[in-house]
């Protein structure tokens, strides 16, 4: 049977175009749930990748500290301030601090009262001239000889400029303990922000006279060239 037209077709066969429209419908039904669905797995994608970068650990969070009673995160410090005289605090102002010097004791299995105390009985035993403003213990304690506005006796022509943080070690490698090294970085990076002295100006006392000090940092380089890493995190991570 011919038709004059759509409307005659549709009339005659309601069912026809009414399925084709429903199907249609329902194509387009599907294709927007799909869309939805696309949008949505993407959208939790993005919002997983953000969240990863935020919550991972950070390989300088180690070094990270809540600020002291002096709301500056500086680490604990014992002061003991060396007796004034002339061999070994003869309290010569030190007017500029271009660095940071590290020195081991040399003198395994001794702790940081007993270098300090070393220090005070120089003044009696006028056996050398020796001190130094630090002293960092076996347990990660930290004596302060001398303050940081007068020179030590410790790194020879450095003494002028410098500040001066002898570290002790158990045994003759000079290497440290964990808890020596952590109390290290922290004094080392407030003292660097304290001071204002840049993490490069930071040197052993080998760079200044050719001497095997700090031991363990002169034989490893490496070790050295990590421990400024570590210092520059606590530094990234604490100001």
């Amino acid at each position: 049977m011919e038709y004059k037209n759509n409307r005659q077709r549709t009339a005659a066969h309601p069912s026809g175009p009414r399925k084709k429209y429903k199907k249609r419908r329902k194509n387009k039904y599907h294709r927007r749930l799909s869309f939805l669905k696309a949008g949505i797995i993407i959208l939790l994608l993005c919002i997983g990748v953000v969240l990863f970068f935020i919550l991972r650990p950070h390989g300088d969070s180690r070094w990270k500290v809540e600020a002291s009673e002096y709301d500056d995160h500086r680490p604990a410090l014992d002061v003991q301030l060396l007796t004034p005289n002339e061999y070994s605090r003869p309290q010569t102002p030190l007017t500029s601090v271009n660095g940071i010097v590290f020195h081991y004791t040399a003198n395994p299995g001794t702790d940081a009262q007993n270098n300090r105390d070393y220090f005070e009985g120089l003044k009696d035993s006028h056996l050398t001239y020796a001190s130094s403003h630090f002293v960092v213990g076996l347990e990660g304690q930290i004596i302060q000889c001398i303050p940081t506005s007068e020179i030590c006796y410790a790194s020879n022509s450095r003494n002028s400029d410098t500040v001066a943080i002898e570290v002790c070690h158990p045994d003759e490698s000079g290497k440290f303990t964990d808890e020596t090294y952590d109390a290290l970085v922290w004094l080392t990076g407030w003292l660097c922000t304290y001071l204002e002295v840049s993490p490069d100006q930071v040197i052993r006392h080998y760079d200044v006279t050719g001497k095997i000090c700090p031991k363990y940092f002169v034989d490893h380089e490496d070790a050295w060239n990590d421990f400024k890493d570590d210092v520059k995190a606590w530094i990234r991570v604490n100001t």
